[in-house]
């Protein structure tokens, strides 16, 4: 009889366990997917580079140099704030092969490859404005039409940028089909087109190490914006479920 009772209480505890067991299972999931998502890792493009010099400023500036220079000072940001940041360029090398024909596609297809490979969270590309109108000026941050949550990070960053900057600049986020970057990762991505460099006084400030700083760091209060909010959106829903 005693026996009886001592292996329904065994049965008992094993139900238990199993019980606790399942409930933290799904506990350690959550938190393990969670903490996924905080471990973000951010891409960063500098755009052109190699043979490809970009706009070439009225002061004779090349953007290949000022997107690098600008992506290296968002990473620096992003880093201390303990994202994990991958570039597709360090240098001034192109990311094509000396006898590639179609240098241009060749390289933007290495730079997709590389967001994609590396599972980048988000991914942000740095380039320079340029017009026949030498007026134009200001930021501006271009998304996927297509991509939801595109247009909410590029949204942000272009908030920061007129918060940041204080040029009166008036320009939106805009959604585009077109360029070819944008639509190929497999994570959000915007361009952020910094300044124009027809423009006389734009172009000497986008020279700057200083201005340099200060649009790095709008970008990267954005980027940290948005990735915040992602981890308080997942939060609040493991806690609902």
């Amino acid at each position: 009889m005693k026996r009886y009772y001592y292996n329904i209480i065994i049965l008992f505890m094993i139900i238990v366990i199993c019980i606790l067991f399942f409930k933290n299972g799904i506990n350690v999931m959550k938190q393990f997917f969670n903490q996924k998502s905080y471990n973000a890792v951010v891409a960063i493009d500098a755009g052109h580079g190699g043979f490809d010099p970009g706009k070439i400023g009225v002061n004779h500036a090349l953007e290949k140099d000022i997107n690098l220079s600008i992506a290296y000072r968002l990473k620096n940001l992003l880093e201390h704030n303990d994202i994990k940041v991958i570039m597709t360029r360090n240098d001034d090398n192109g990311l094509y092969g000396k006898w590639n024909q179609n240098k241009k596609r060749t390289d933007m297809k290495k730079r997709i490859s590389i967001i994609n490979s590396n599972d980048a969270f988000i991914a942000v590309s740095i380039h320079q404005n340029s017009f026949t109108q030498s007026d134009s000026k200001g930021a501006q941050v271009f998304y996927y039409s297509s991509s939801k949550e595109g247009k909410e990070l590029a949204e942000i960053i272009q908030d920061n940028l007129k918060q940041s900057i204080h040029d009166g600049n008036h320009r939106l986020a805009k959604s585009n089909n077109s360029y070819f970057m944008l639509k190929q990762t497999d994570c959000p991505l915007v361009i952020v087109e910094c300044g124009f460099l027809s423009n006389w006084e734009e172009a000497k400030l986008l020279c700057e190490d200083s201005y340099q700083e200060r649009m790095a760091w709008a970008i990267h209060i954005g980027i940290m914006e948005y990735i915040n909010k992602f981890r308080s959106e997942n939060d609040a829903s493991a806690m609902n479920q």
